[in-house]
């Protein structure tokens, strides 16, 4: 009894530190990660280089989950995460480099594939730590807090966020109208670095559960996707899904600098208001995937993805950008987030959770990596003569999000019982039930393609 107080103790202890750590985190992500494509833009990338600078370090990272969960065979989680953290951060000192050589007039057009090498080697680092970080926090939070927990989490992380973002903006403006943005770049990517840092030492005083993935109970990526049971198709479901957002997604960006030609402190302020309604929501999508369930917070982040593009196409104005398309995006966002990690949590037995966290991101990453290549190549060459190139290709991006709703969500199922949606949720009402009918196909599309297997018992929690 005095052991498991003690156990207690330790892992609410560890969630305390993980709220810090996911602090630095969102420093270096907000100073760091966030400035990529702006940094792309000044060393005078296309939207074709922009699009594979997003789709091949993203498609990295989620590939890179793959040797992060095989090498818990071996190492324990901790020691995976600590280390990769660190070469993580390491990373930030060459991509900061870049920007001082380029600023130096060291490199010419090569700049910008350097810039998507270093990147992508960031991100497989940062892929490969995600897995064994996953099954670690999921041993560490209680199974009927998770909505709440992650939501405190990622309130409290993204508003020290906020303000690292701010700050950033106003110093590359200033930094841009005295000739040195290239400096600034440097700086910034410096100070992720710095705040990567601060992320390894406090994971190094986070306590770690006992816990040892055993090779029986392996299972290979080709088994994985033959199972298309119910966390199967989710899995597939998720390729499709980002393969649609990732169409636009990258770009939303350049058309806000490029064509409608906003500062950077306008831009940033943009996402810090993206930032603001995603903090909002995150609360109350954590509480409502506790009660409701994940299906329908799933839904729910389909409908709003739906509607980012189409607002981008409708307003144009700084202030009605901010007010309009990144509410949806905030929402979207912060139940996408939590309706992701908790269905995972809900569906796979904690010996399987970073497999199959890891396959899951895979198939992401490749819907990633082909989304975004097709969607720089849609601005760059694909599109009407009539129109320009960013409405189209966000209006592509529309339809593809609405469809891949309408082929895959009716098939998946809620885990766990939950409660059935109130009439104060009049608003969700609609596409939730439009598309919670289970086992309702709206297309027969995806068992065509995929056939019919047997699901994996062993996997069911």
């Amino acid at each position: 009894m005095k052991k498991a107080s003690e156990t207690q103790k330790l892992k609410e202890k560890a969630l305390d530190i993980s709220i810090k750590e996911g602090a630095a985190t969102n420093i270096s992500t907000n100073v760091g990660d966030s400035y990529i494509i702006p940094f792309s833009l000044a060393l005078n990338a296309s939207s074709t280089q922009v699009g594979i600078l997003s789709s091949f370090s993203t498609f990295l990272y989620q590939l890179s989950q793959l040797f992060g969960a095989k090498m818990m065979e071996k190492y324990s989680r901790k020691k995976i995460v600590l280390y990769f953290v660190f070469l993580q951060a390491l990373s930030w000192l060459f991509v900061s480099a870049i920007a001082i050589a380029v600023w130096r007039n060291l490199f010419g057009s090569v700049s910008i594939w350097l810039l998507i090498a270093f990147y992508s080697l960031l991100m497989a680092f940062g892929g490969i730590s995600h897995p064994p970080w996953f099954s670690w926090m999921g041993d560490l939070v209680p199974k009927e807090k998770r909505g709440a927990y992650f939501g405190k989490r990622n309130r409290i992380i993204s508003s020290i966020g906020i303000i690292a973002a701010l700050l950033a903006a106003f110093f590359l403006d200033y930094f841009k109208t005295k000739g040195y943005v290239l400096l600034a770049f440097s700086i910034l990517f410096a100070l992720a670095f710095l705040f990567r840092f601060i992320q390894y030492l406090l994971l190094r005083k986070q306590y770690s559960p006992q816990f040892k993935q055993k090779k029986k109970d392996y299972f290979s990526f080709i088994s994985f996707i033959k199972r298309f049971d119910n966390f199967g198709k989710f899995a597939v479901y998720q390729g499709f899904f980002n393969f649609a957002i990732m169409i636009a997604s990258p770009f939303f960006t350049v058309y806000m600098l490029k064509e409608l030609r906003f500062s950077y402190t306008i831009f940033i302020t943009t996402l810090v208001s993206y930032t603001i309604f995603y903090l909002i929501a995150l609360p109350l999508v954590g509480k409502f995937s506790d009660k409701y369930g994940n299906k329908k917070l799933t839904i729910i982040t389909n409908f709003f993805f739906v509607l980012t593009p189409l607002f981008y196409i409708i307003f144009k104005s700084p202030l009605w950008i901010i007010i309009v398309p990144q509410l949806t995006s905030g929402i979207a966002n912060a139940a996408s987030v939590i309706s992701f990690s908790n269905f995972i949590y809900d569906s796979v037995s904690p010996k399987h959770r970073a497999l199959c966290a890891a396959y899951t991101n895979v198939i992401i990453g490749i819907g990633v990596l082909f989304g975004a290549l097709i969607g720089g190549l849609i601005i760059d060459r694909f599109h009407p003569s009539t129109m320009n190139p960013y409405i189209f290709v966000f209006l592509v991006a529309l339809v593809l999000r609405f469809l891949v709703a309408a082929i895959f969500l009716p098939e998946i199922k809620e885990v766990r019982r939950v409660s059935y949606l109130p009439s104060k949720y009049t608003f969700f009402m609609i596409p939730t039930n439009f598309l919670h009918a289970e086992g309702v196909k709206l297309i027969h599309f995806p068992e065509k393609i995929l056939g019919k297997f047997k699901s994996l018992k062993s996997l069911a929690p």
